[in-house]
């Protein structure tokens, strides 16, 4: 037919990790591929379908294709992503995915995309070479939180491991080894053993990321690695066509701009009660309006059994608290919020970074103690909680100094994280950046294509 290459379409399947911070960033590479007119298929847990069915906005070019999560030991019946487990039962999900191999494999055969994209199916890149099709494994976050993985996978060490973004603190050391020993997957398979495979058997690494941010931690897995890093840019989440609810939009709208302060860390993590409290007392002690979305803590069946005494009757007025799901996108972009704790989560950082909110970063899980440290001691876009070196544990002073020195326009800490964060939200959303980068994505994938 004569057709340029570039102008190639595409066909790519997409198999995220069944959390709902993967499966919504794999979305929204999805959605630009299918906005260029590739045709891309969606595998996800069947029930999940409708939480994410608002956010396939190109249904011509993308199909979500349910599959069935099937029953393992242990796993609460209905139980389909990480959000409907424990933390200690995410190993559950994984068993759970394990046993959906035949089912991919014989969707891939009918299917026969190009590329197939994947994270933890680590299973992934035998399958697709058994069908003659290109396996991607996406990294749905900043990729200088894998650089210690690939360096113990291939022996070798970036010059900047000295860097403190790399320092684990003493309670991080004892998650990460217990993270690592651990088995992860099906057959006694741990979860550096699951990325060692999935490194070294893909065909190509996609990262969310940009060169401008992390082309130091880009090179050194290129080069390290052996295959293509290809850079898909910032991927910026796009805004719900869905308006804010109007009773959050009303109350948020009785506060001055910029003085309220937004907590969500994130919909999965159930704190322990005295944290719980301490979070909220924190909150309290800051003066400020707040609206906090938490999820009831441990042994509590509802926020209301887990409230520190008299704290209802003391912030009436003030203080919002949240047990649901919220619209935090849309929260983040009303004009009264000032200031938001999070996480660390990647999809969070992402709706962050295009904010106008200082940023106060509270990690709560392996992954997010490195995205802390890049986004507070390398960007400089925020500030960390102080925790406690032996648990971690954060106290209701230190969320509250963290607080005050991001909201305190006196503050010299202020004034640079401040600076900071309109740098790098300015650079996200320079007009075309975006644009190019997944053209260069698509031209990247459409050469390796060529490829034998």
């Amino acid at each position: 037919m004569g057709e340029n290459k570039e102008s190639q379409v595409l066909k790519v399947a997409f198999y995220p990790w069944f959390a709902l911070g993967h499966l919504t960033s794999f979305l929204r590479l999805a959605n630009k591929l299918a906005e260029r007119g590739h045709q891309v298929s969606y595998f996800l847990p069947k029930n999940t379908q409708l939480k994410l069915a608002s956010q396939n906005h190109f249904p011509d070019h993308l199909t979500f294709i349910p599959i069935t999560v099937p029953s393992v030991d242990g796993l609460p019946p209905g139980a389909e992503t990480t959000n409907d487990v424990s933390l200690s039962g995410a190993h559950l999900i994984m068993a759970a995915m394990d046993m959906t191999r035949d089912t991919i494999d014989a969707h891939l055969a009918l299917l026969k995309p190009d590329f197939v994209f994947y994270d933890f199916a680590y299973w992934m890149p035998q399958l697709a070479r058994k069908h003659g099709i290109k396996s991607v494994h996406y990294i749905t976050g900043l990729i200088a939180r894998y650089t210690l993985a690939i360096s113990r996978i291939t022996g070798a060490y970036p010059p900047d491991l000295s860097s403190p973004i790399f320092q684990m603190r003493a309670h991080e050391m004892k998650v990460m080894e217990h993270i690592s020993e651990k088995p992860f997957a099906p057959g006694g398979v741990t979860l550096p053993e699951m990325f060692r495979i999935s490194f070294e058997e893909c065909d190509a690494v996609g990262v969310k990321t940009c060169k401008e941010m992390e082309g130091i931690y880009c090179e050194f897995a290129e080069k390290t690695l052996d295959k293509p890093v290809l850079l898909a840019g910032p991927v910026v989440p796009k805004l719900p066509s869905s308006k804010l609810d109007d009773y959050v939009d009303a109350w948020l709208s009785t506060f001055g701009s910029g003085t309220v302060i937004f907590c969500a860390l994130g919909s999965e993590c159930i704190l322990e009660q005295n944290q719980f409290q301490d979070i909220l007392l924190g909150l309290e002690l800051t003066g400020k309006p707040f609206l906090a979305a938490l999820k009831p803590p441990k042994n509590c069946k509802s926020l209301e059994s887990g409230l520190p005494e008299g704290f209802s009757e003391r912030v009436r007025g003030r203080g919002m608290i949240h047990g649901g799901w919220v619209q935090q996108q849309l929260i983040l972009q009303h004009p009264s919020v000032g200031c938001f704790i999070t996480h660390c989560g990647v999809g969070s950082l992402s709706e962050a970074m295009v904010s106008q909110c200082q940023v106060v970063l509270m990690p709560q899980a392996v992954d997010q103690f490195m995205n802390a440290r890049q986004m507070s001691l390398e960007l400089k876009i925020g500030v960390e909680v102080e925790s406690t070196e032996t648990d971690g544990f954060f106290t209701r002073e230190a969320l509250c100094k963290a607080v005050s020195l991001v909201m305190d326009e006196q503050s010299e800490v202020a004034r640079e994280v401040k600076a900071n964060h309109a740098k790098w939200r300015d650079f996200i959303l320079t007009e075309g950046l975006e644009d190019s980068y997944i053209s260069s994505f698509i031209q990247s994938l459409q050469h390796l294509l060529q490829m034998n």
